[in-house]
């Protein structure tokens, strides 16, 4: 069984390529925590993974909310593994999810990473269509090497880019701080009402009101869901998001997520 949380396709498509050479099915982190499924019977054999992008060096907040309140039952001791998606560095994510696990009695086995396009826009600049293919390009080679080890069950810390405890609990601090949703403001000439920002957010931050997206909640979990699959690229964080782009993973189609999360 394969856990994912994804807001561009990245881990998604990293746990899909996962689960088609391991046979082993994924689940979406988001609808988990919407529907409430989180009580899960892990049979004999079965590897249990996490796919997850990293934040600000660290976990998203609804991956940590996941770890807070889900629950294993398992015949034997299952290889747990953890894949984080990262753009610059993968922070202590790896460590962040080992400490979670052993809350629960488990031990992740394995931690692995794979660099991609980094989606925080705010900072990087993803207009350049040629360079975002040539980075996924090569993020292949590194998939290729993680879904390898989980076959073989590896165990160890195979994560690049890590960073020490307390330079991590830094980022940790800004993210915090970028969480706030007065951060984010929709162009309303741009904006068609189309509702799909509101229909999308994972922890259901956005409402339409008047035809227009409205921010409920003082903090979101920033993910720039709602900034990245605007249709009109109405959505943006400050004037920096304006110029950088959009960006969403090839392979990640709009309507296989509305069919994982029953939407259509």
């Amino acid at each position: 069984m394969i856990f994912y949380f994804t807001a561009s396709g990245n881990s998604k498509y990293v746990a899909d390529r996962l689960a088609y050479a391991t046979g082993e099915k994924t689940k979406s982190i988001t609808k988990c925590l919407q529907t409430g499924q989180l009580d899960f019977e892990i049979p004999s054999g079965e590897n249990v993974g996490f796919v997850c992008p990293v934040y600000s060096w660290s976990l998203p907040s609804i991956v940590w909310d996941f770890f807070e309140k889900v629950h294993f039952k398992t015949a034997a001791d299952p290889y747990f593994y953890y894949v984080t998606t990262y753009g610059t560095i993968s922070g202590d994510t790896g460590r962040a999810a080992e400490k979670e696990l052993l809350k629960k009695g488990f031990v992740l086995q394995a931690q692995y990473s794979v660099k991609m396009p980094d989606t925080w826009t705010v900072i990087f600049d993803l207009s350049d269509k040629e360079k975002v293919q040539k980075k996924n390009k090569k993020a292949e080679e590194a998939i290729d090497s993680v879904i390898a080890k989980v076959k073989e069950q590896a165990i160890g810390d195979y994560m690049e880019r890590e960073l020490p405890y307390f330079l991590a609990a830094i980022g940790r601090k800004k993210y915090e701080k970028d969480r706030q949703t007065s951060h984010l403001h929709v162009d309303k000439e741009k904006c068609i009402s189309c509702g799909l920002c509101a229909k999308d957010c994972p922890i259901k931050a956005i409402e339409m009101q008047e035809k227009h997206p409205v921010w409920l909640k003082e903090k979101c979990m920033m993910c720039l869901r709602c900034l990245h699959h605007c249709p009109v690229f109405a959505i943006q964080y400050d004037q920096k998001t304006q110029h950088h782009g959009q960006y969403v993973h090839k392979k990640f189609s709009r309507i296989l997520y509305e069919k994982e999360h029953d939407l259509r």
